[in-house]
């Protein structure tokens, strides 16, 4: 019989997310992404609820209101300047820039929009104000090494995740 995804256990998997509304994919992992279930806890905490006891071979569908984790989209983090203004290096859609307001606090913005006069970014997580599918396709579930505890995952884990889908701070 076949472990079951609890405390402890290294899990493997691959997932997709899809808008709700449009259907359409707004990232896809390339591979295999492991972590220590209850140790590193590296997908919003709604999606490990959904992912214990599940068993490698099962695929799950997890929805997810971006409202509730991420809160909603705020327009006055959307910022369009003239291209003239931007360094060459931030003039590329989906470069992230982290910037600082007055008060010392930091932000990370997306270029979201690049044309021939301006560039766009936005301070939202692109996950604000969205209804979302993630869909999790479980590969691997047995016990962790010592060495994936110690490092609440794959010991050297594949690179390109991306941040914004992350467990929030």
């Amino acid at each position: 019989m076949s472990e079951t995804i609890q405390e402890g256990k290294f899990v493997e998997l691959k997932y997709r997310v899809n808008d709700k509304r449009t259907g359409h994919v707004l990232t896809e992992v390339e591979f295999p992404l492991g972590y220590v279930h209850g140790h590193n806890e590296i997908l919003a905490p709604s999606v490990h609820m959904q992912l214990e006891g599940k068993r490698a071979g099962e695929t799950i569908e997890v929805p997810i209101n971006g409202n509730l984790i991420f809160g909603p989209r705020d327009e006055s983090l959307v910022f369009t300047d003239s291209i003239e203004n931007v360094p060459e290096e931030y003039r590329k859609v989906g470069t992230s820039i982290l910037m600082e307001n007055d008060r010392g606090q930091t932000r990370s913005f997306i270029v979201t929009h690049l044309d021939d006069d301006s560039l766009t970014v936005d301070g939202n997580n692109p996950l604000s104000g969205r209804e979302v599918i993630f869909r999790l396709e479980i590969l691997t579930v047995r016990d962790a090494t010592a060495a994936e505890m110690k490092a609440g995952g794959a010991p050297n884990p594949a690179p390109n995740v991306d941040p914004s889908l992350l467990r929030p701070v």
